[in-house]
C-alpha cells in the first residue's frame, strides 16, 4: 500500500529492550516511512552511526538546543536526554512524508498535547515476558548485567502508560508483531477501526509486573 495523503505521524513506544527500535527500522525500510532521528546525550552503542541512528551531542549542546525551542519533544531517560528536531519533522510532514518516532511515553505525551494538524497514530510495544526482556537487554548491552538491571528498575513504571496509546502489541515474534502493526496502520490510514483486546493486554501487563 502506498500512502498518498498528508503526512502522518506514527509513534512507537515501549519499555527499554522490548524491540521498538528494530520495529521502527523495519517499518521505515519496508513502508518508506521517514524516521525521526533523535538528538541524544548518551554514548553511541557499537555500530551506531552519528546522523543515521542518532545525533550524538553533549548535554551542554542539548540544553542549548532545547532552550532555543528546537525540539518537538524531549525527555530524560536513564540520565540521558533525547529530543526530536521540530523543524525536520514538520518539514517532512508538510511535504506529505510519513514520519515514524522511536520515543518513550514522555515524548509521546508532549506530541499529543501539541495537537498538531497531522494524523497521529500511537502504538505501544510489550515484551512477551519479564525474563525475555532481561535477556534481550543483556544481549543488547553486551552482557553488562548492571546496565540491564538499571533498565529493569524503570520497567514497571513504563508499563503503566500502555493505556495512553491507540494500539498495543506484544513482541513475541518480530515478524508477527511487525505485521500486526502494519495492519493497524493501514486500517487507520483508510479511516477504519481495528481494536485490540484490552482485557487480554491488561492481564499480560499484570503478568509482567514483578
Amino acid at each position: 500500500m502506498s500512502y498518498i495523503q498528508d503526512g502522518v505521524m506514527v509513534i512507537l513506544s515501549s519499555p527499554s529492550g522490548a524491540g521498538k527500535t528494530t520495529l521502527v527500522r523495519k517499518i521505515s525500510k519496508n513502508k518508506k516511512f521517514s524516521i525521526s532521528i533523535s538528538h541524544t546525550t548518551r554514548e553511541p552503542r557499537p555500530n551506531e552511526v552519528d546522523g543515521k541512528h542518532y545525533f550524538f551531542v553533549s548535554k551542554q549542546e542539548f540544553k542549548k538546543l532545547n532552550k532555543k525551542g528546537e525540539f518537538l519533544e524531549y525527555a530524560k531517560v536513564f540520565n540521558n536526554y533525547y529530543g526530536s528536531s521540530k523543524d525536520k519533522v514538520l518539514e517532512r510532514l508538510n511535504k506529505k512524508q510519513n514520519v515514524i518516532f522511536d520515543i518513550d511515553w514522555q515524548g509521546a505525551e508532549q506530541i499529543r498535547d501539541q495537537k498538531l494538524n497531522f494524523k497521529l497514530i500511537s502504538i505501544y510495544v510489550l515484551p512477551p515476558s519479564r525474563v525475555e526482556l532481561f535477556n534481550r537487554l543483556l544481549n543488547r548491552e553486551g552482557a553488562n548485567k548492571l546496565i540491564a538491571e538499571e533498565r529493569m528498575k524503570q520497567f514497571d513504571k513504563d508499563l503503566l502508560h500502555w493505556k495512553e496509546y491507540d494500539y498495543v502489541v506484544i513482541n513475541d515474534s518480530l515478524e508477527k508483531c511487525y505485521n500486526e502493526i502494519i495492519k493497524y496502520i493501514d486500517f487507520r490510514l483508510k479511516k477504519k477501526k481495528l481494536r485490540f483486546d484490552k482485557n487480554f493486554i491488561e492481564k499480560h501487563v499484570k503478568s509482567l509486573i514483578n
